[in-house]
């Protein structure tokens, strides 16, 4: 697997990732969207396929990271941290692009539709607590890298391609358990790379990017990751 190739994987699975995300956001979200007010289980599920596609388009180019808590998580997990300068700054650059796409698919209910519009790209808290938004960000993101890290180990799940397909049902379970207070990030480059994207498009109506709370969804998964990494990585040695 060359550098390149892992480069490559990266920014497509993520950009995938985010269309499929980002998309149902804003198909629950606009207004004249056939999928208006369809609820926070099609949100779970969205994200869910998602992670689906973008991981196993991914995973024969670079694992299927798609996400720099995973990156992060799997690095503490084996000592392997040469993938952090190139994977990351890919994944960030893919969710821009599935971001854009997002907002292209959808220009037509942007335009007809009052805003405000930042939940379709990024995270917000329901109760704005940074502390304790942080922890739930950390036990969220936790929960998904330990999980990734154990199955990891099965060598038949991954050599079937039952790996991806286990995550992404626990990216809907930790959305439908875990979600509610913060949306949910768990992914660092899902949260900043559509932030950007909103802070540079021309939406009308467009309020705040909400740069003041920002720093919860990228710390809060990078510190989950890294957990659970390394106890994933502590419980694998006993295996």
């Amino acid at each position: 697997m060359s550098v390149w190739a892992g480069i490559v994987g990266e920014f497509f699975g993520t950009a995938l990732l985010v269309l499929f995300g980002g998309g149902v956001c804003a198909a629950l979200a606009l207004n004249k969207s056939k999928a208006k007010g369809a609820g926070w289980v099609a949100i779970a599920f969205g994200w869910g396929f998602g992670v689906l596609a973008g991981a196993y388009m991914a995973f024969p180019l670079s694992g299927g990271h798609i996400n720099p808590a995973v990156t992060v998580g799997l690095a503490f997990a084996t000592g392997d941290f040469s993938k952090i300068p190139t994977y990351i700054p890919a994944q960030v650059l893919g969710a821009m692009l599935g971001a854009f796409l997002v907002w292209l698919t959808y220009l037509c209910q942007f335009r007809e539709s009052p805003g405000p519009f930042l939940s379709i790209f990024s995270t917000e808290p329901e109760v704005r607590r940074s502390g304790l938004n942080l922890v739930t960000e950390i036990i969220a993101t936790f929960a998904l890298v330990f999980v990734i890290v154990i199955t990891g180990a099965y060598r038949e799940l991954q050599a079937s391609g039952t790996g991806v397909l286990i995550v992404a049902l626990l990216v809907v379970g930790i959305g439908l358990s875990l979600g509610g207070p913060t949306g949910y990030a768990i992914n660092p480059a899902r949260d900043l790379g559509p932030r950007i994207v909103h802070q540079l498009l021309p939406i009308a109506g467009k309020q705040t990017s909400d740069w003041a709370y920002s720093w919860v969804p990228v710390v809060g998964p990078l510190l989950g990751g890294a957990i659970g990494g390394l106890l994933g990585g502590t419980v694998v040695s006993l295996l």
